[in-house]
């Protein structure tokens, strides 16, 4: 019966977006773009914090300016050092953790997105941009990207996780919460009881898109969520084996009612990682070769109240992190006691 469904789920959302000369399909071409539509019957009434949910590690390093510079979530040592130019080519690889857009991801199925914005220091504009040791793409454009696949897609719900804030006062936030409000108008879901937050009630409402804002100036707005509600415990670890027992330890004290969880499934570079490796970058240092034993743990799990929830990665399109994800949710029989919300 598993494998029937599997196979249901596939003829429905397993074809190519954009597709390959070669005529096979990679990992990120398999077009998961409208997964949660296409979920059973069953799931819709499901609480989305019981449900397993594909996400993405600083989700917007896809591209980063190395003509700009250096971000102010960086050390003074690091800024002085890069002054030399060769510094930030070598920065660029390490501060990439995406190869997608927002488009792309969002095609491959990923729900969630670990944002972190700045201000540029010394513009005299109040523009915010997405930041990673170097500064990305303008919030903005961003934010518009994923509104514009979300109106394709209007039974999608994603999560934007918007975490560490760098060189912003007041008057930056009030801009930068204003263009989430022109970006998504109506589409924005208020603050209420995380167990009521279906696929049905959201369908119904019409909402798509949850805001979670780890800064005080969530409580002045009725749509940001306080970061409290969505916890993403950090490993900060190299070694696969301590992250899985990480991983293994937060699930098992994570609280079963009032908050969704986040299992940031990421390896972190120590500076000697970063000595080692310096040309070679996170990629294909760190990431390449540990991804797969990483995805071998997200096979084992089951989601639901106790269980796995958002699920994060580096590098999401270099094995078939999404669809792996989303296909836990094939393990949540329709039982009776999701209901009960």
């Amino acid at each position: 019966m598993l494998a029937l469904r599997k196979a249901r789920r596939k003829l429905r959302m397993g074809t190519i977006c954009s597709p390959n000369p070669s005529g096979t399909k990679t990992a990120s071409e398999v077009c998961n773009a409208d997964w949660m539509a296409s979920l059973p019957l069953h799931l819709h009434k499901v609480p989305l914090s019981n449900l397993a949910i594909p996400g993405s590690h600083d989700s917007f390093s896809y591209w980063v300016d190395e003509k700009s510079p250096v971000g102010p979530d960086q050390t003074p040592a690091i800024k002085r050092l890069a002054r030399i130019s060769l510094v930030k080519k070598l920065m660029k690889k390490w501060s990439v953790t995406q190869n997608l857009t927002f488009r792309e991801q969002l095609e491959a199925g990923i729900r969630y997105f670990d944002l972190r914005v700045s201000s540029k220091p010394g513009d005299a504009d109040q523009e915010i941009y997405f930041i990673h040791g170097l500064f990305g793409i303008k919030v903005w454009d961003g934010l518009m990207e994923i509104d514009a696949f979300l109106t394709q897609h209007p039974q999608e719900i994603v999560f934007l996780d918007f975490n560490h804030f760098y060189a912003m006062d007041e008057a930056h936030h009030k801009c930068l919460i204003l263009q989430i409000q022109e970006a998504f108008g109506n589409k924005l879901c208020p603050t209420c009881s995380v167990e009521s937050m279906t696929l049905r009630t959201l369908w119904e409402k019409k909402c798509q898109v949850l805001i979670f804002y780890h800064c005080p100036f969530y409580k002045q707005y009725p749509f940001l969520w306080p970061g409290k509600k969505i916890p993403a415990p950090w490993a900060n670890t190299t070694s696969v084996h301590k992250l899985i027992i990480f991983l293994e330890t937060t699930l098992s004290e994570r609280a079963p009612h009032g908050s969704f969880h986040v299992s940031q499934a990421i390896l972190t570079p120590r500076v000697k990682t970063i000595a080692r490796g310096l040309v070679g970058g996170l990629k294909n240092t760190l990431v390449h070769r540990n991804l797969p034993a990483i995805l071998d743990w997200v096979k084992t799990q089951k989601p639901g109240a106790m269980g796995v929830n958002i699920i994060t990665s580096d590098f999401v399109d270099l094995v078939d992190f999404a669809t792996t994800v989303i296909e836990l949710n094939d393990l949540l029989q329709d039982d009776k006691a999701f209901t009960k919300c």
